[in-house]
C-alpha cells in the first residue's frame, strides 16, 4: 500500500529500514489518540455563559442546585459533573462565596438610604441635635433636621417625609441608637420570611422532589415539552429574577427577542 503512494525503495537510501517502521507506527498512533480522544464535546457557548452566570449571581448555589434549576426552568439537561467543569474557580484566599457587604451595596445603592445623628452645641451649651438622611447611590442629602429632643416618633415621621410613598427606597441604614424605634426593622424583618416562602415554594428546586417545586409556577416549562440535552428552546429566552436583595436568583424562560 505504502508503494502506490511513494517510492519506499528511494526512502531506504536515507534512513534505515527499523526507522522507516518505527515513523509509520508513530503515525498511527498518533493518528487513534487524536480519534480516541477521551470527554465529550463542550457544550454550546449560549449554556457554558448561562452556567457562569448562574454561579456568579448566586454564590451559595453548588453545580447540583444549578443543574436543577436549568432542568426544571428551561427543560435543558445537564449533569452537575458537566455544570462544575465551567463553573469559575474561586480564587485562593478570597474569602467564602457569600455575598459581600461590599456587593450589597453597590447592587442596591439606588434603593439605599442612611441616617445618623450628630450633635451640636450652642454658645449658651445648648445641645441640639442634627438629624441627616443620605441616598447612597447619588450622595445626595435628602433630609436635614435639628430638634433639642428627639425621640422615636420623630425620628420616623422624618423618615417618613423622606420616603413617602416612594418606593424606589427599600432599605434603610442606621446604628444600633435606641433612638430608632422597632417598628423601623419589624415590618422589614417580617416582610423577608414572606419573600422568602415564596421563593421556596415556587421557585426553588427540592431534590427530594425528584428534583421539583412545590408549586410550580405557571413560567416553568410544561411536563409536555420534550426535555433537551445542552439545548434551550429556540423561542426561549432567559431572565434574571431577583430575590432576597440578590442573595438568590430566579431564571424562568421568557420569549427569545427577536
Amino acid at each position: 500500500m505504502l508503494s502506490r503512494l511513494f517510492d519506499w525503495r528511494d526512502a531506504l537510501v536515507v534512513v534505515r529500514p527499523e526507522t522507516l517502521i518505527r515513523w509509520h507506527r508513530a503515525g498511527w498512533r498518533l493518528f487513534w489518540r487524536i480519534k480516541s480522544r477521551p470527554g465529550r464535546p463542550p457544550i454550546p457557548l449560549e449554556l457554558r455563559q448561562l452556567i457562569r452566570r448562574m454561579a456568579t449571581e448566586n454564590p451559595l448555589w453548588g453545580e447540583e442546585r444549578i443543574a436543577n434549576e436549568l432542568l426544571l426552568k428551561l427543560g435543558v439537561r445537564v449533569s452537575p459533573r458537566t455544570v462544575r467543569k465551567y463553573t469559575p474557580r474561586r480564587p485562593p484566599g478570597r474569602p467564602r462565596g457569600d455575598q459581600r457587604w461590599s456587593t450589597f451595596l453597590r447592587n442596591h445603592e439606588s434603593a439605599i438610604v442612611a441616617c445618623d445623628f450628630f450633635v451640636a452645641v450652642t454658645a449658651n451649651f445648648r445641645r441640639l441635635y442634627v438629624f441627616v438622611v443620605i441616598e447612597h447611590g447619588s450622595r445626595r442629602i435628602v433630609r436635614v433636621a435639628v430638634t433639642a429632643h428627639p425621640t422615636a416618633a420623630w425620628t420616623l415621621q422624618q423618615l417618613r417625609e423622606v420616603v413617602g410613598f416612594d418606593r424606589a427606597h427599600q432599605y434603610l441604614i442606621h446604628d444600633r441608637d435606641s433612638i430608632f424605634a422597632r417598628s423601623l426593622s419589624e415590618s422589614h424583618l417580617r416582610s423577608i420570611p414572606r419573600a422568602w416562602a415564596d421563593h421556596y415554594n415556587h421557585g426553588r428546586p427540592h431534590v427530594a422532589l425528584g428534583p421539583g417545586v412545590p408549586d410550580p409556577p405557571s413560567e416553568v416549562v410544561p411536563s409536555a415539552t420534550p426535555l433537551t440535552r445542552h439545548r434551550i428552546g429556540e423561542r426561549l429566552g432567559v431572565r434574571a429574577r431577583s430575590v432576597l436583595g440578590g442573595l438568590h436568583h430566579q431564571y424562568p424562560p421568557a420569549p427569545a427577542l427577536a
